[in-house]
C-alpha cells in the first residue's frame, strides 16, 4: 500500500496531527514526560482554537528487556505490570487536562497487527536479511553499537556500561537510505528543528550508516511482537514503538483515515531519542514507500537546581506534587514560559513561586480581579457599554495591541517559541495594569459627568480580558475557560473559534459578570528562599567599612569575572514598592524570558522614567527576597551614596545580548 500525499483542499478542514513519544512503563511518570506531553497539548489545543480538525495521540511502550526486568524486579508477569503502570500515564495526563485523541498500548492487538504487516512489507521489498552479529549492546537503550563507538566500556548514548553480544538476527538495509535522507533534511530545513538539532543529525550521517537490528531471539527476550515470518524472533522494542505513529491512524487498516492524517505534522520528542526518531523512523518510511513527518522537534532536558535529576539523588520531579501544590495550570504555564522550547532549562520551587506570585497571582490574577470588582462597584455587575465619543488614544493603544495578539502570538506558536508566545500575551497584560493605574476608574466613579468614559475604559477593561483568555487557553485552558465564563461571554473554548471572536469588540454589553475566587492566590516562597538575607541586611557593619578602608581593594581575575552573566535587557513594568521609599519593583525582558527585579533607584527614577529603558541586567545572581518580593537579578547603575544613573547604550542592542 502506498498512500497519496495528503492533497490541499481550499474547501477541506485544516488538518494538523501531532505525536508526543511512547512512554516505557518500567517507571512512573516525571517531569520530563509532563514537559513533552504539555507541549503537544499546547499546540493542539491552539490549532484547534484556530480551526484545525486536530489529532494528538500519545501512549506507552509496553515491550522490550528493560520492562520485562522491571516485572520479574516487582514479582509480575510482564503484562500485569504494564496494566498498573499505564494506570499512571493516563492518571497523569487527565490531571493534566491533556487533551490526546487517542492513547495507544504497544500491547493492544490494533498495533501488534501493524507491526507484523510493516515486517512483512519489509521482507517483500528485499530490505531484510538474516546475519550473525557479534557487538556491544547498551540494556538501558536497548540498542547495539560499533566497537569504535563504545568509549571505556560504556554506550555512548547514555555513558552506562554495555555488554557484549553475539548472536543471529534480522537486519534492515538502513544504509542503502543515507545519501537519501541526508539530501531530505537538507531540502526541508523544517524537517529538524531547531537548527543545532538538525546539525547533530547531519553530523552523525557524514559517518558510514550500519544496517539496523531490527530483532531479538525469544530465547534472550521473550517480552516482545512475534516475527510474523519466524517465531524464533521478536520485534527490536524501538522499531515496534515508532510504528505507533502509523499504526493509530490507520496504516493497513483504514486506508482512507491514514491519508486523512498522514504524513503528521510534528514529532514531539526528547534530544536524547532525537537519532531514533530522524534517522530509524525516516528510513524505515522511506522503505515502506510512505512520506516523512513535516516535522520533527527536539527539545531539552530539564535539571533540578542544577543538578541532573536522578532516583538515587532523590530529585525526580513529580508532576503530580507539582499540580498539587501550585495547580495544573500554574505548572503548565511554568514549564513553557521558563525557557525556550528547545533548550535544556533547570527546575526550582523557588524560580515557579517566583513566577507564580509575580506574573500569575499579581500581574494577571490582580488585573482581572480588579477588572470585575470594578464592573461590579460601578457598573451593577454588568459589562457597560462604551461611548465612542469618550474614546482616547490610550484605549485604541491597547485595542490594538488586543488584536494584535492573533498575529504575533501565532507567529510564535508556529515558531515552536512557546515563551516568546507567552511573552506576547504578557506584554498586553502589562500594558492593561499600567492602563488601569493611568485612567483610575475609582475616581472617574465620584464624578457623574465622567459617566461616558468610565464605562468606555471599564468595556476597554472587559473585552481586553476575553481576548486575553483566547490567547492563553492552549497554556492554562481551565484558567482561560473561567476567565471568559466570569467576564460575561458564553464561549466555549474547547471548540473551534472563528477568524472574528479574535477581533475586538465582540463581547455583547449587559452581560452579567461573576466574580469568584482569585484566579491565583499568592504563595509563601519556599523557606530557602525566605531566609536570604535582604538587601537592607547584608549592609556591612561600622567596624567591616573601617576595615575595607586599611586594606588593599581586592583583585579579581578574569575567570572571576566571566562568571558574572550580564545581559541587555528592557524595563517592561515598574512599580513602587509600598513601605519604601527608594525601592521599584520592575519587570525586564531579557529575550528569553521576563524577571522580576527589586531595584533601589527610586530617588532617581519615577516609574513610568523607566518604561521602555535598556538596562544591564546581572543575571545569574542568586534570588534574594526584598519587602516581601523575590529579586531575580541586578539593575547596574553608577553612584556611591545615591544612584546618579542607570548603565545603558548609546545605540540599540538585541535584547538578551551578553555584556563582556
Amino acid at each position: 500500500m502506498k498512500p497519496s500525499a495528503r492533497k490541499k483542499n481550499p474547501h477541506k478542514r485544516k488538518m494538523f496531527y501531532i505525536t508526543t513519544p511512547i512512554y516505557y512503563v518500567n517507571d512512573v511518570p516525571h517531569i520530563g514526560h509532563a514537559y513533552t506531553t504539555i507541549a503537544a497539548d499546547v499546540l493542539a489545543r491552539y490549532k484547534q482554537l484556530r480551526g484545525y480538525e486536530t489529532f494528538l495521540l500519545t501512549g506507552t511502550d509496553e515491550h522490550g528487556q528493560k520492562v520485562q526486568q522491571a516485572a520479574v524486579k516487582q514479582g509480575l508477569d510482564p503484562q500485569a505490570h504494564a496494566d498498573r503502570m499505564v494506570v499512571a500515564f493516563k492518571e497523569l495526563w487527565k490531571r493534566l487536562t491533556i487533551s490526546n485523541s487517542d492513547f495507544v498500548r504497544t500491547t493492544e492487538e490494533r498495533h501488534k497487527r501493524v507491526v507484523q504487516y510493516v515486517l512483512r512489507e519489509l521482507k517483500d521489498r528485499n530490505v531484510l536479511y538474516q546475519a550473525s552479529y557479534e557487538g556491544w549492546y547498551c540494556l538501558p537503550d536497548e540498542r547495539f553499537w560499533a566497537g569504535e563507538d563504545v568509549v571505556d566500556g560504556k554506550c555512548p548514548e547514555c555513558g552506562r556500561p554495555v555488554e557484549h553480544i553475539s548472536e543471529s538476527n534480522y537486519f534492515f538495509k538502513m544504509s542503502a537510505y543515507q545519501e537519501r535522507l541526508i539530501q531530505h533534511i537538507r531540502k526541508h530545513p523544517e524537517f529538524i528543528r531547531p537548527d543545532g538539532r538538525r546539525n547533530e543529525v547531519i553530523g552523525f550521517l557524514e559517518r558510514p550508516l550500519e544496517d539496523l537490528c531490527i530483532s531479538r531471539p525469544r530465547a534472550r527476550l521473550s517480552w516482545g511482537i512475534p516475527f510474523p515470518f519466524d517465531p524464533d524472533y521478536v520485534t527490536y522494542v524501538w522499531v515496534d514503538a515508532l510504528v505507533n505513529y502509523i499504526s493509530i491512524p490507520g496504516y493497513s487498516s483504514d486506508n482512507r483515515r491514514f491519508k486523512k492524517w498522514w504524513p503528521a505534522d510534528v514529532h514531539l520528542v526528547g534530544k536524547d531519542i532525537l537519532t531514533t526518531h530522524a534517522v530509524y523512523w525516516s528510513t524505515l518510511l522511506m522503505a515502506l514507500g510512505l512520506e516523512l513527518p513535516k516535522t520533527l522537534f527536539a527539545h531539552g532536558w530539564w535539571t533540578v537546581n542544577g543538578e541532573k535529576m536522578s532516583k538515587s539523588r532523590g530529585n525526580v520531579v513529580d508532576p503530580n506534587a507539582m499540580a498539587d501544590e501550585y495547580g495544573t495550570d500554574a505548572f503548565r504555564y511554568f514549564l513553557l514560559r521558563e525557557v525556550p522550547f528547545g533548550q535544556d532549562g533547570d527546575f526550582s520551587k523557588s524560580a515557579l513561586t517566583a513566577r507564580y506570585n509575580s506574573e500569575l497571582a499579581n500581574d494577571l490574577g490582580n488585573l482581572f480581579s480588579r477588572t470585575l470588582t470594578m464592573i461590579e462597584r460601578y457598573s451593577g455587575g454588568a459589562v457597560p457599554k462604551p461611548h465612542p465619543k469618550a474614546v482616547k488614544m490610550g484605549d485604541r493603544r491597547m485595542a490594538a495591541r488586543a488584536k494584535a495578539l492573533y498575529r504575533t502570538v501565532g507567529r510564535e506558536m508556529d515558531r515552536f517559541a512557546f515563551h516568546r508566545a507567552l511573552r506576547e500575551i504578557w506584554m498586553l497584560v502589562d500594558f492593561a495594569n499600567r492602563y488601569v493605574e493611568q485612567n483610575a476608574p475609582w475616581d472617574m466613579a465620584k464624578d457623574p459627568k465622567k459617566r461616558p468614559r468610565l464605562d468606555t475604559v471599564l468595556y476597554h477593561l472587559a473585552e481586553t480580558m476575553r481576548i486575553l483568555a483566547i490567547h492563553l487557553f492552549p497554556f492554562m485552558p481551565m484558567t482561560a475557560q473561567r476567565m471568559i465564563t466570569e467576564i460575561g461571554s458564553t464561549a466555549q473554548l474547547d471548540h473551534a473559534l472563528k477568524p472574528q471572536d479574535y477581533q475586538w469588540g465582540k463581547l455583547k454589553p449587559g452581560r452579567p459578570v461573576q466574580k469568584g475566587k482569585p484566579l491565583f492566590p499568592r504563595m509563601e516562597p519556599p523557606a530557602a528562599v525566605i531566609k536570604q538575607e535582604t538587601v537592607a541586611s547584608a549592609t556591612p557593619s561600622k567596624e567591616n567599612r573601617m576595615e575595607s578602608t586599611q586594606t588593599e581593594p581586592s583583585l579579581i581575575t578574569i575567570d572571576d569575572f566571566r562568571k558574572l552573566e550580564l545581559r541587555v535587557g528592557r524595563v517592561v513594568t515598574a512599580e513602587k514598592v509600598a513601605g519604601a521609599d527608594k525601592l521599584l519593583k520592575l519587570s525586564v525582558d531579557i529575550g528569553t524570558d521576563t524577571r522580576q527585579v527589586v531595584a533601589g533607584i527610586a530617588a532617581k527614577y519615577a516609574p513610568d522614567q523607566l518604561i521602555g529603558k535598556s538596562v544591564v541586567l546581572v543575571a545569574n545572581l542568586k534570588p534574594a527576597v526584598i519587602r516581601g518580593i523575590e529579586s531575580r537579578g541586578m539593575i547596574l547603575a553608577a553612584g556611591e551614596k545615591e544612584v546618579e544613573a542607570l548603565a545603558t547604550f548609546a545605540e540599540p542592542v538585541s535584547l538578551g545580548t551578553r555584556v563582556k
